[in-house]
């Protein structure tokens, strides 16, 4: 059997009561400790006897922090909607509806009669005493026997057509200034950058659209798109225009483009209309639309040097007439072959003759019709001299000429 020694068994005894007692005595001082910080610190928080703050944010202020927060977020982005806004403001009043009323001959007794044969736009960009001008597009007026012109506020005025080109597509009609609220103003085309906010206001698919805006960025500059003037399927000019992804449908015409200080920074003309293409609106630039309407206003017509003469691109003439009629080197397959030349123009004083072959101009070479109307309307004034290389009977030949002003060839 075992044994057991009493004096060890107490000893264990007390241990073990001591740790119990330990125990309690530091749960017990715990509890109190808590309840002394919970009553206490407020009081010397209050009375700033505290090093930090340790009042606790209430729900008015978490609710003013998270406002102030989500105001600043808004502010970003009503800021934006807000220049959009103003300058759609600035503007939009000054872009009007433009009827084309041309006379045909009526069902009833083949009588002649009014009626309307497209809608575009326009833009009010000048008023001079009782006038007030409007930029549009050639297309939008051409063919019209009458022309009305309607306001934002759906109020109409008849207008008369100043004067209208074809190469630019641009047209100046004058009105009654009675009725005109505002006039627009126009920017710098020239300082545009790729990327920026562009926006396009006008009347897409007619009237009952009248005052539609379309938002997008300018796309690209410079862009050269080929123009059949005369309708036989072959390019006769190159517009140099903006372009932009901003929604310009048929009747945006003749509208504006603007940016986002609400400045007009080009004249819509056009949209690439296939199936395959979306996004694409083209604009012509303002600064180049402005020598253009100050010509129309003061003359009805735009002055550019006149040579007197008919032209046909040699690529587009048959190989064996370039070979037997033009008469020229195998290996000349550019230029531009004068077809005829009104007497005591230009180019007979110079000594020009049919069949001629023009390659060159101020030492620039002449692929076609298109490069030489180009250099002589941008580049040439009437009054200048013109030097000319050219090629007859397969011999490269020099001369030069006097430009002078008249009606476009």
């Amino acid at each position: 059997m075992g044994y057991y020694d009493e004096d060890q068994y107490t000893r264990y005894q007390r241990q073990k009561g001591n740790k119990g007692g330990f125990l309690f005595a530091s749960l017990a001082g715990a509890i109190i400790g808590g309840l002394i910080v919970i009553f206490t610190v407020p009081t010397l928080a209050r009375l700033g006897a505290l090093p930090y703050d340790v009042e606790p944010k209430n729900n008015e202020q978490i609710g003013q922090s998270t406002e102030q927060r989500i105001g600043d977020s808004k502010n970003v982005s009503v800021n934006v909607q807000t220049a959009i806004t103003a300058a759609v403001e600035k503007t939009s009043e000054a872009v009007v509806g433009i009827t084309n009323i041309q006379t045909g001959r009526g069902f009833w007794f083949n009588t002649e009669q009014s009626q309307q044969a497209g809608t575009g736009s326009g833009v009010i960009y000048k008023v001079d005493g009782e006038k007030a001008y409007i930029v549009s597009n050639y297309h939008v007026i051409e063919g019209a026997s009458e022309l009305e012109v309607t306001f934002s506020d759906g109020n109409k005025t008849p207008a008369i057509l100043v004067g209208g080109d074809q190469w630019t597509d641009l047209a100046v009609l004058e009105i009654s200034s009675e009725n005109v609220k505002k006039i627009a103003e126009f920017g710098d085309s020239d300082e545009l950058q790729i990327g920026e906010p562009a926006i396009a206001i006008g009347n897409p698919l007619g009237l009952t659209f009248s005052g539609s805006v379309t938002q997008g960025i300018i796309s690209g500059l410079e862009r050269s798109i080929p123009v059949d003037i005369n309708q036989d399927g072959r390019p006769d000019w190159q517009s140099e225009v903006l372009q932009t992804d901003a929604a310009i449908n048929p009747g945006n015409s003749g509208g504006a483009l603007v940016n986002i200080d609400g400045q007009v920074i080009g004249i819509n003309s056009m949209k690439i209309a296939q199936s395959s293409v979306e996004g694409i609106g083209l604009a012509i630039p303002i600064n180049y639309a402005i020598p253009v309407i100050e010509d129309l206003e003061q003359y009805g017509e735009v002055k550019r040097p006149y040579m007197g003469v008919s032209l046909s691109s040699v690529n587009e003439i048959p190989v064996r007439y370039q070979q037997d009629t033009l008469k020229l080197p195998e290996d000349i397959n550019y230029g531009v072959a004068i077809l005829e030349i009104v007497p005591n123009s230009p180019a007979d004083q110079a000594g020009l003759k049919e069949y001629d072959v023009v390659v060159e101009m101020d030492g620039v070479k002449i692929n076609d019709s298109v490069d030489l109307r180009k250099h002589l309307y941008n580049e040439k004034e009437a009054g200048q001299q013109l030097e000319i290389k050219y090629y007859r009977n397969g011999k490269l030949q020099e001369t030069s000429m006097t430009l002078v002003e008249e009606d476009l060839q």
